[in-house]
């Protein structure tokens, strides 16, 4: 979208221009919170002092997408999450307005102090909130708004692993990217074919439930809310688990506490590590936002499961 890229200054006096002639009401205070690749997101106040949230976006109709995802999981999570207030698409500019959750996002250096009962609690709670998402079934696989595969592999490989390999396969192509990790990827790839076991029923998935997107008190660590889904989809429960493991969430032991509260499959390590390296590799194919150190670690971690099976 045009508008998106202009500095955050004007880019505010349109949010703010929107959001007074879909609310009928002034707004004001507009402070930029942040944003990546798809979002820039800002916090507003209405006149009766509450706040609201306002996200641009980079491409059309993410802002529909994203609404969509967000009633469908609010509605399935003990967790709070934002309420969408209203969704705005024009030629210059795509908006979502919704509530404000308080708390910082715990990929927030001040959580890295906090005592280990405190993240034994907050695990817990993030796991039970997720697991609340998991016991939402569907007869098919997909993405939310149009679930039509039957088999999980089906919609994986075709929607998922063979549109990101080919994208990598050019780009090693065209020296763009490592040709050794594009061969892990691909070996990694028919392993999954070979031993991973159809899951029982396609359940609801976030799909992005990293610590970056999961809000919390910044002195006691108590979570707060779940944000900005992406891509969420009736799939494997296990594909939600990698995130778990994204930035330092293992310091927070989200994904080991999954395990001790939830059944897993016999091969749930091996299809973290791929889910993971895939995703994080092939972000470079959608224009997200890319992190050499987040790669190589996922990218080790695949390497060293696939030498034990």
């Amino acid at each position: 979208m045009k508008n998106f890229d202009m500095t955050n200054k004007f880019l505010s006096v349109r949010l703010a221009e929107i959001a007074e002639q879909q609310l009928q009401v002034p707004v004001d205070d507009l402070k930029y919170l942040g944003g990546g690749s798809f979002g820039k997101v800002f916090k507003a106040t209405k006149p009766d002092g509450k706040f609201i949230v306002l996200k641009a976006y980079r491409k059309p109709n993410m802002n529909i997408n994203e609404a969509r995802q967000l009633n469908l999981l609010s509605e399935n999570t003990r967790v709070k999450m934002p309420k969408v207030y209203f969704t705005h698409s024009q030629d210059d500019i795509a908006v979502m307005c919704m509530s404000y959750i308080e708390g910082k996002n715990t990929l927030n250096p001040i959580f890295l102090s906090k005592s280990k009962n405190t993240y034994e609690n907050f695990a817990k709670d993030v796991v039970n909130g997720m697991s609340d998402w998991h016991n939402v079934t569907n007869d098919k696989y997909g993405y939310i708004d149009n679930p039509s595969y039957a088999s999980w592999k089906d919609f994986f490989f075709e929607e998922k692993v063979n549109p990101q390999l080919n994208g990598l396969k050019k780009l090693v192509e065209g020296g763009n990217f490592n040709s050794k990790t594009y061969t892990l990827l691909c070996d990694a790839a028919k392993t999954f074919e070979e031993i991973v076991e159809e899951p029982e029923c396609p359940v609801l998935t976030h799909c992005d439930l990293n610590i970056m997107n999961i809000m919390a008190d910044a002195k006691t660590m108590k979570l707060t809310g779940f944000i900005d889904p992406c891509g969420s989809m009736w799939a494997d429960k296990e594909y939600d688990l990698f995130q778990l493991q994204n930035m330092w969430g293992n310091k927070f032991k989200l994904y080991e506490t999954y395990k001790a509260i939830n059944k897993t499959s016999a091969n749930c390590d091996f299809k973290i590590a791929f889910y993971g390296a895939l995703n994080e590799n092939a972000c470079r194919l959608s224009g997200g936002l890319t992190f050499a150190l987040w790669e190589m670690l996922w990218n080790n971690r695949l390497r060293k499961i696939m030498k034990k099976l």
